[in-house]
């Protein structure tokens, strides 16, 4: 082959060649389109699916400002005095350990080393460290644990708002929002400020004000450089770097931040090296002696309310929302009505207006009230136990105890779904049998007291509360309609599942028990009309410029038609007037109720209303036994407040219901009576009727029945 051959035959296997690696690199660029379609696809839709879930599963209900707080200014809470103007009843302040301290007052050296520790990059980030955070994320993926960090400082400064702590993706990304919508909103100064004032430091301290007293008993400007690190290392975990719990490994930490703070610069080797040989001198400051001022039971449920509150609408903690409270120069506007206040307090702080009869382990009788405008829904008074308050946000009797209501359920568990369903009205005649069997339960009650009635009319039954006739009412209604009336009609948030039965929601022996308000606000239904209205203790809140932080109007409810309302009222003036609860008669104002005692006289109840208001009274022990009393002590308070708050008032009468509803529940009845009653009977524990006075033993009584008008009201004439 010559020469000229030879090249050609190169020339056409390089062609062939290059043809060949073309051809390979067409294929693989083509390759590497379309993994790289597939990629951004695929990016552009888990995008699109993280967009839609951070908008429809992470919405930010945050809402506070930074300003709030910062002012370290005393709330105050106004009430309406009997000329119907706001006038201050509170003065809310913190104490010291809720002291707040403003940024230019907090040591440099603070700052810095918060800022060395927890998050180097914080005057250079926008709420979130990516590289930290990128990290964070890579290391959980690897390590396959929920085991995030990389915070930065905005973050927990959220975090230590909101108390959400738990370790989830979903929280983590909240975190990050929020962090990046916070460094919108505020300066670094204003967030630096917030996180040392709201962090825990150990010690039952909030803030460095307060650590700078416990640890070192200094203002938190006089800290040096070692205190100032000492303080800081307590924040990464309390129980561990507590110099009071371990000398040592606040040591070792606040040696880690002083290291930290020279080699990113914030102090020289010399400072670094007298911070290091300085010895700590740990001394716990003496909180500076004050008069406590003891607030009212009625000041301490506004407290309250206004706090949950808060945390609901602006997602803020518990801690915040008090310290928020107590700090943050709040204008709390509150329904009480000095002039109800002042008769409710004449009654509740003279012992000698209860029996004193002490239970088999040396307790005193206790009780609670709860007054509300049944068309607003605003409390006006109450009270939550009898003498002078010792402390602060006690134990609440009228809002706290969950007691058995006892036959004082009967009208908005029974009586008034069932003529709301059309099963009865006051004619209907009823058989109060002790043989008979219901359709939905082997279940079946006594009397209280023993004995039964025969045929009677359902007003009679009410009147008298039968619970058998409760009984039989519930089986016709059936319990889930009753359960489903407190619940969602009525305002009752105390209910558990098994109350979802007979002897529940019969005769009042409810599985936690109710609260005085809860029933209070139940019946404001038949006072306006069968619309239930949630009770509320303040009306609207302002900053101190005037600007409306929340406001809190009347939430209503329809829960019984008006004639419904109307016709339970009539039921109940009869009942509160001839009935169980006689002993709340006040003359010549209408009024209607219902009287309630749990098993073996434990808890005594009267719920009861006039045009004007409603009001629920329980009385027992603390710890429950059984009351050797005569008569109902609580409808005996009920008329002794209750004639007071409506004396001088206009009279005002109740509805005329119009009646409807079948003859009778079972089939043809006859009207003649039965045999009477037997006296001699024994009482089941699940018997919760409520009885006359020779129905309750009273070995010793100490307080006579009120002696009550002889003239009937005008009201019950009419019903007569």
């Amino acid at each position: 082959m010559n020469k000229k051959d030879a090249k050609s035959v190169a020339k056409a296997a390089a062609n062939t060649t290059a043809g060949t690696i073309t051809g390979l690199l067409r294929v693989i660029l083509k390759v590497l389109a379309t993994l790289l379609l597939i990629f951004i696809t695929t990016g552009l839709l888990f995008t699109c699916i993280f967009a839609y879930y951070v908008k429809t599963n992470l919405s930010d209900d945050l809402d506070i400002s930074l300003e709030d707080m910062t002012l370290n200014l005393a709330s105050t809470i106004y009430g309406l005095d009997e000329n119907g103007d706001y006038v201050s009843i509170a003065s809310l302040h913190g104490n010291e350990n809720r002291i707040w301290v403003d940024y230019e007052n907090i040591p440099k050296n603070i700052e810095y080393a918060a800022v060395a520790i927890e998050d180097k990059r914080f005057y250079d980030h926008k709420g979130v460290d990516w590289y930290r955070t990128a990290a964070a994320f890579g290391n959980m993926f690897l390590s396959m644990k929920n085991d995030f960090g990389g915070s930065t400082l905005t973050q927990q400064l959220i975090k230590n708002l909101t108390k959400e702590d738990d370790i989830t993706v979903q929280r983590k990304i909240l975190e990050i929002f929020r962090a990046l919508k916070f460094e919108k909103m505020y300066t670094k100064d204003q967030i630096m400020e917030w996180y040392l004032n709201v962090s825990f430091f150990g010690e039952n301290c909030n803030g460095v004000a307060t650590a700078a007293k416990t640890y070192f008993d200094k203002d938190v400007w006089d800290l040096d450089l070692a205190e100032c690190a000492s303080i800081v290392g307590i924040t990464n975990n309390p129980s561990k770097y507590d110099p009071y719990i371990s000398r040592s490994n606040n040591k070792k930490r606040q040696e880690l931040i002083l290291q930290e703070m020279y080699s990113q610069g914030y102090i020289t080797q010399d400072e670094y090296n007298a911070a290091v040989a300085e010895e700590l001198v740990f001394k716990r400051g003496e909180n500076e002696e004050y008069q406590m001022t003891i607030n009212s039971y009625y000041v301490d449920t506004v407290i309250e309310d206004v706090k949950e509150d808060l945390m609901e609408e602006k997602g803020i903690s518990s801690d915040t929302a008090e310290n928020l409270i107590y700090n943050g120069g709040l204008q709390i506007y509150s329904c009480l009505d000095m002039k109800a206040q002042n008769i409710v307090d004449g009654v509740y702080l003279d012992a000698a207006n209860f029996p004193t009869v002490k239970s088999p382990a040396g307790e005193s009788l206790q009780s609670a009230v709860v007054i509300l405008d049944p068309y607003t829904g605003e409390i006006k008074a109450l009270s939550g136990g009898i003498g002078e308050k010792t402390g602060n946000l006690i134990f609440n009797r009228a809002v706290d105890a969950l007691r058995p209501p006892g036959s004082s359920i009967k009208p908005i568990a029974v009586y008034g779904p069932a003529i709301d369903q059309g099963l009865i009205s006051p004619s209907t005649l009823v058989d109060d049998n002790p043989d008979l069997k219901l359709s939905g339960t082997s279940w079946y009650p006594r009397n209280a007291g023993g004995g039964n009635e025969g045929v009677i009319t359902i007003q009679e039954a009410l009147t008298k509360s039968i619970n058998t006739v409760s009984a039989q009412i519930l089986d016709k209604l059936t319990p889930s309609v009753s359960f489903n009336y407190l619940k969602d009609r009525l305002g009752f948030v105390t209910l558990a599942d098994s109350d979802r039965d007979y002897a529940p929601l019969a005769l009042g022996q409810l599985t936690n028990g109710a609260t005085v308000r809860e029933m209070a606000q139940a019946y404001d239904s038949f006072a306006n009309d069968g619309v239930f209205t949630y009770a509320r203790s303040y009306t609207h809140i302002t900053d101190s410029d005037g600007n409306t932080v929340l406001d809190n109007p009347a939430e209503t409810i329809v829960a019984f038609k008006a004639n419904t309302a109307w016709t339970i009222t009539y039921m109940l003036n009869i009942a509160a007037t001839y009935g169980t609860g006689s002993e709340s008669y006040l003359g010549n104002m209408p009024h209607a109720g219902k009287t309630g005692s749990s098993s073996d006289y434990c808890d005594r109840w009267f719920v009861g209303f006039t045009p004007y208001y409603v009001a629920a009274v329980w009385t027992g022990y603390d710890t429950p036994a059984r009351m050797y009393v005569t008569g109902n002590p609580s409808a005996q308070i009920w008329q002794k407040i209750m004639y007071k708050l409506n004396d001088g008032l206009p009279y005002k009468a109740f509805k005329t219901p119009s009646f409807s509803g079948p003859t009778n529940i079972f089939g043809e009845l006859s009207e003649t009576p039965s045999p009477s009653p037997s006296e001699e009977s024994s009482e089941s524990p699940s018997d919760s009727g409520d009885a006359s006075e020779t129905d309750i033993p009273s070995p010793t009584p100490t307080a006579p029945t009120p002696s009550l008008p002889v003239t009937p009201s005008p009201s019950a004439s009419a019903a007569a």
